[in-house]
């Protein structure tokens, strides 16, 4: 998921002059590691609201057990001190991140991935997708040599590591953890030196070599011809570029009555059959699954490693659709969980055009949050592609030649890529979407009536959850923490005491709006005041999450051989059972960003709230649909509500 920007709270420091690109990682001041019992209090605080008094106080009674002198507490944040204070080590939470992206186990297609929709430029495809290849090839040009400046907000320079991360980064399957296979790392120090992309059409994937040997770029032309040559291989005929193309309904595998011991996935006499067998399916099952059959591939076929290199090594991926989305909102779908054997969701960036020129971008989250592509993506598109060309010193150097990428497959091996073809094909079906948009509200409006916009919305949002759901429930919203050294995300916990009481205001018909308006601005304050405090890395789940982790590391060398009971009280439970997860990704150059709900019960909430529109996707599983397309219609009715009750201060 994205992250929401809030004032930092971080000591305040002098702008620096314009530096290299990376010049001021050393320089970042160290995330805070809070004291054990402030991260305790203000984890009683910020999940009493969800409680009831007798969860409240079994939650009380196990925090103050967990905080004795001989309790478990001490020793788990002694060993995170001591941990914190290590050479080469830049935060005490070096070790949670790989854990929390790279330790999850279900699949990361829909559930972990995020999307951005472009917004149209009225280009047909090609032209669209080799102006997206170029605009990238000149940020990786400026960013090999350090050019692109440090990111600078409020006065605090930000962290530009996760840069790194662009460009030739996949996530790489393993059967308990994942890694990853990037650049600037000991295995491939400096910056990639990969000289191809990955196109993917009809679920046939091409190595396309897009930089010369001089390693300058291909120009517009030759890019464009070169995608051309893609598409007219596997269709023979001049691609489809209008929006009343027929789109390839098809939404999984059909039988392959092939029974050679070997199949070539480039084969492209048969698209539907090459979209069937396409390794890219793969990708979507759950992660020690996909580690098995990667192993499966590597073993079957000594060139089915070159493949995987190939595509693993590329600078990014590129998939061509072969028809335009029938609305924004199925854009949005197919950009977020799309597949037709036409992705490969462990690359870090994906690009995605539609027959009829739309585009947008799927990202995957391991080393890349919502701010770094949020820069990256304006880079991209706020100058014209022909700019980005001349810039990064594009020249005619003679049409790249695609070269389709073989897989060989057993027969278990076609079977497997059908089935994860089909299982994923089902759980999209069983994923409800919705886009919400406001034209005549945005960021403008909720400053003019003097209220923090993302507090604005965030109240907005509880008291659709009211009357959509008949009660609050926990709901998560991602801080941006970059201002520290490594700073990635804090984890914002929605529901304040302050919340609680407008909301109950609001559904009081006997409370006047004198009252309302008091409750609501209470509110927002509070929940300014909690962002900031995120931000300042005053927040208590991860520190406790962390606890937990060294726990299960490190318990019997601890001396803590069961788990504290602290993280099986209705506190710990409640709190991190999201009923709404949200984010927000301010850009006026895209439309929606989007990303799967977290739990069975969840509604994701990924938002763009711009001075003049707010743009919000939904998502959260089928038996949810009816409850979210209701929180979307309460949703409207909140915004212009709360709207109208400021107006009338």
């Amino acid at each position: 998921m994205t992250d929401s920007q809030v004032a930092p709270a971080a000591p305040a420091a002098p702008t620096p002059p314009p530096s290299t690109t990376f010049a001021l990682e050393d320089s970042l001041p160290r995330v805070p590691l809070p004291a054990l019992d402030d991260t305790c209090e203000r984890f009683l605080a910020w999940c009493a609201p969800l409680l009831t008094s007798d969860e409240l106080a079994a939650t009380k009674a196990e925090v103050a057990a967990f905080l004795r002198p001989d309790g478990p507490g001490r020793d788990l944040q002694a060993a995170l001190q001591e941990y914190d204070a290590t050479p080469g080590v830049h935060s005490w939470l070096d070790t949670f991140w790989p854990y929390r992206y790279l330790g999850r186990r279900d699949r990361i297609a829909l559930n972990a991935n995020f999307f951005f929709l472009f917004q149209d430029t009225g280009q047909p495809q090609l032209p669209r997708a080799a102006g997206l290849i170029a605009a990238a090839l000149h940020y990786k040009h400026q960013l090999d040599r350090e050019l692109i400046p440090p990111v600078i907000q409020r006065g605090q320079p930000q962290s530009m590591e996760q840069n790194t991360f662009l460009f030739s980064t996949t996530r790489i399957p393993g059967p308990e953890q994942d890694t990853v296979r990037a650049p600037y790392s000991e295995a491939w120090p400096g910056p990639s030196d990969a000289r191809h992309i990955v196109v993917f059409f009809r679920g046939t994937m091409y190595k396309l070599d897009v930089l010369g040997a001089d390693g300058a770029p291909h120009n517009l032309d030759e890019l464009e011809n070169a995608l051309r040559t893609i598409v007219h291989a596997d269709t023979g005929a001049t691609q489809p570029t209008g929006p009343d193309t027929a789109p390839n309904t098809n939404p999984g595998p059909t039988p392959n009555t092939d029974t050679d011991a070997e199949t070539d996935t480039s084969d492209t006499s048969d698209a539907s059959d090459t979209s069937d067998t396409s390794v890219g399916h793969l990708t979507t099952m759950a992660r020690a699954e996909w580690a098995a059959a990667r192993e499966a591939l590597l073993s079957n076929h000594p060139a089915n490693a070159a493949a995987l290199d190939d595509i693993e090594t590329a600078l990014f991926c590129l998939s061509l659709e072969d028809f335009a989305p029938a609305d924004t909102q199925q854009a949005c779908d197919e950009l977020l969980y799309g597949d037709r054997g036409n992705r490969w969701f462990d690359k870090a960036v994906t690009f995605i055009v539609f027959a009829d020129g739309r585009a947008g971008i799927n990202v995957e989250h391991c080393g890349l949050d919502g701010t770094t592509i949020l820069s990256f993506v304006d880079t991209l598109l706020a100058t014209p592609a022909e700019e980005h060309s001349r810039r990064s010193g594009a020249h005619s150097q003679g049409l790249p030649v695609p070269k389709p990428l073989t897989f060989h497959l057993d027969e278990a091996l076609r079977a497997q890529v059908r089935a994860a073809a089909e299982s994923f094909a089902q759980y999209g079906a069983e994923t409800a979407t919705q886009t919400v948009s406001f034209d005549d509200f945005g960021a403008a409006t909720a400053k003019s009536l003097r209220i923090s916009p993302d507090a604005f919305v965030q109240l907005a949002y509880q008291l659709a959850h009211q009357r959509a759901k008949g009660h609050l429930g926990a709901t998560y919203e991602s801080i941006a923490t970059r201002q520290w050294r490594g700073g990635r995300t804090e984890a914002m916990r929605v529901v304040t005491p302050e919340i609680v009481d407008f909301v109950s205001a609001m559904q009081d018909p006997a409370t006047g709006p004198d009252a309302r308006r008091a409750a609501l601005r209470a509110a927002a304050r509070a929940h300014v005041t909690r962002a900031k405090e995120c931000q300042a890395g005053d927040a208590p789940e991860q520190h406790l999450w962390e606890l937990e982790l060294i726990q299960r590391r490190r318990g019997p060398e601890l001396g803590i051989v069961e788990q504290p009971a602290l993280y099986r009280t209705p506190g710990w439970l409640t709190l991190r059972d999201d009923y709404l997860s949200t984010s927000s990704a301010p850009s006026a150059h895209i439309q929606y960003f989007g990303f799967g709900s977290t739990s069975s019960r969840c509604i994701g909430v990924a938002y763009v709230l711009l001075p003049d529109r707010f743009h919000v996707y939904l998502s959260t599983p089928r038996p949810v649909a009816t409850q979210m397309h209701t929180f979307a219609h309460r949703l409207r009715e909140a915004v212009h509500e709360l709207r109208d009750l400021l107006t009338s201060e």
